[in-house]
Order: structure tokens, then sequence, then C-alpha cells
């Protein structure tokens, strides 16, 4: 259970990191220059956090086998646009929304394989 827990979490802090992204790629447009303190400092704690995702996910693999905790990783599918949505102010069509109906399905099914 711990082991899922933790994987959730690198999928969470993926999606995290993706959101710090899109923030460093804003500043560095709005600013002119990737060199400035603020795309600088996002895309710095992208890096890390996606290291220390990177190695926790090393930890979920010693215990479980990949192909039962990898579905999970789709669920970056749904919570990056999330994200997106509520701090860029994003839209997405519905078809999207069905594209993630099933992509949910699909996670819920391996996962309990």
């Amino acid at each position: 259970m711990v082991t899922y827990l933790v994987a959730i979490l690198c999928v969470i802090g993926l999606a995290v990191g993706q959101i710090l992204f899109k923030i460093s790629a804003n500043a560095a447009h709005a600013g002119g220059s990737f060199l400035a303190v603020k795309p600088l400092s996002a895309l710095f704690g992208a890096m890390c956090l996606y290291g220390l995702t990177s190695l926790a996910w090393v930890w979920v693999l010693q215990r479980t086998q990949l192909g039962k905790v990898y579905p999970l990783m789709a669920l970056a599918f749904l919570l990056v646009p999330v994200g997106s949505h509520f701090i860029f102010g994003e839209r997405f069509q519905t078809q999207y929304v069905f594209g993630v109906v099933f992509i949910m399905i699909g996670v819920i099914l391996t996962s309990n394989a």
C-alpha cells in the first residue's frame, strides 16, 4: 500500500514539475531570457523535483513490478491539464474529457489486473 502511495506521489511530483516548466517558459518569454531569476528558479525547482521523483520511483520499482505501477503514470494526463486550467486558465474541449475518462478506466483496469 505504501508503495502505491509513493508511486502516486511520484506522478503528482512529475505533474507539478510540468507546471513549473510552463511557469519557467512563460517567465522566460515575458522577460525575454531564461537567465532571469524567475525562469531559472522555476526551471531549477522542476529539475530538482524530477530528480527526487526519479529516486522515489526507483524505490517503488524495488518493491513492485513495473507493469503493476507504470499505468499510474497515465494519471499525469489528468493532473497536468487540470493544473494548467487552474493555474494558467488553459481550456480543454469536451473531447479531451472523454479521453481522460477512458484513460482513467484503463488505469483502474490495469492496476487491478
